[in-house]
């Protein structure tokens, strides 16, 4: 205290006084207040650029942090699949943590196994398909060669080789930056570690605290506009509950499916062909024609010409398709998700050669959610005056204007 009354003697001053001190304090709290206010005056006088900003921000930022999100990006799609049965432990006295622990080690643990039991045959089939693609090749083209001569012989063989040509390499442009971006980020990023390490834990801790976590989030809602967005919430998760949840049960019968018929008929690679199928069988139709086109292929090669067999892999696909349509898509999924196989594949696309592999996996939420909030927006717009105008009333203001 000495020294510091000598140092603000050598200065000419006084020390502050409490007087001094609650008059700063009152500057300090006016200040305060006063960019309070400033911010505060912003998003009341213009939500739509506070909101374009934050959304902004947002995906700015997980584009930045684009190549470490995987682990995250899984382990809260994890959490989500597995929150209906942490739920129902919960409810049935269980301890949250408790029930968060046991289902995420049976699920993890059920994974490494199957991982660790398929895994020897499924590097296996993969090297041999890898090596037979060239001698499918070679196949095919004896095959279909007296039917190119003939096209080639034809008046109009200079555009259809031009066409084949431009679309050969037009779709080389589109697909070769995804692949690599998901091949060489997607690779960079599955580091096996941290996958290991980080996704049960991220899984663990979502599941454990999810429902502080939505009570948190429902206390930052505007509260004039708490119900609606609440209500939307709702929607979304109706969305991702019948899809996500419900498209992974698809999914896996099928994959299961496909991989034991096609491995009992005798194809060769008919478990990672059945398996690939069944796992992109999310898209409509698309498991089912790139399945059946693969294994079609690799039968005619292997059967013919017991075409009888070369039938029964086209029946099993056929099968299946029938029973994603009938069975397990109405059953599982309904028909109230409202996602078009063309903006799922765009989706997909997008999220590819944006975010990489993890873009991959967030795209189909994404795309539900974008299409719950465009949903949404529409019927606004429907009950606007901007849309139910009468027809006359827009033919006076026109021929009013100038």
């Amino acid at each position: 205290m000495q020294h510091a009354g000598q140092d603000f003697g050598r200065q000419g001053e006084h020390p502050p006084t409490q007087e001094d001190a609650r008059r700063a304090g009152g500057r300090s709290a006016r200040s305060t207040r006063g960019a309070s206010f400033h911010y505060g005056a912003l998003m009341t006088a213009h939500p739509a650029r506070f909101w374009l900003g934050l959304l902004a921000a947002f995906v700015l930022a997980l584009w930045l942090l684009r190549h470490i999100l995987l682990p995250f990006v899984l382990g809260m799609a994890v959490g989500y699949l597995l929150d209906p049965l942490v739920n129902q432990l919960a409810r049935r006295g269980i301890p949250r943590a408790a029930a968060a622990g046991v289902i995420v080690v049976a699920a993890y643990g059920a994974s490494i196994t199957a991982v660790a039991l398929l895994a020897p045959v499924l590097a296996r089939q993969v090297i041999d398909l890898v090596a037979q693609v060239p001698t499918y090749a070679r196949a095919a083209y004896a095959n279909l060669s007296p039917l190119l001569h003939r096209i080639e012989e034809g008046p109009a063989s200079a555009r259809v080789v031009d066409l084949a040509a431009a679309g050969a390499q037009r779709a080389t442009e589109l697909l070769g930056p995804i692949a690599a971006s998901l091949i060489g980020r997607g690779l960079a990023v599955l580091n096996l570690v941290m996958l290991l390490a980080i996704t049960p834990l991220v899984a663990f801790y979502l599941l454990r605290d999810w429902p502080k976590l939505v009570t948190e989030v429902d206390g930052w809602l505007p509260r004039e506009h708490a119900d609606v967005i609440r209500a939307q919430a709702q929607a979304i998760d109706s969305v991702l509950a019948g899809f996500a949840r419900g498209t992974a049960i698809v999914c896996a019968t099928l994959a299961l499916y496909y991989a034991l018929a096609l491995t009992v008929v005798g194809l060769e690679s008919g478990l990672v062909i059945g398996l690939t199928a069944g796992a992109i069988s999310f898209v409509p139709y698309v498991g089912t024609l790139g399945g059946a086109s693969a294994a079609i292929g690799v039968a005619v090669y292997q059967f013919w010409p017991a075409w009888g067999r070369v039938v029964v892999v086209a029946c099993i696909f056929a099968v299946g398709q029938m029973l994603n349509d009938y069975v397990l898509t109405p059953n599982l999924v309904g028909d109230k998700v409202g996602l078009h196989p063309l903006w799922i594949l765009f989706a997909l696309f997008a999220g590819g050669a944006l975010l990489g592999f993890a873009g991959v996996v967030i795209a189909v939420p994404v795309a539900a959610v974008v299409g719950v909030l465009a949903r949404f927006a529409i019927a606004r717009y429907k009950e606007s005056p901007l849309y139910r105008r009468p027809a006359h009333v827009v033919d006076r203001d026109r021929s009013r204007a100038p």
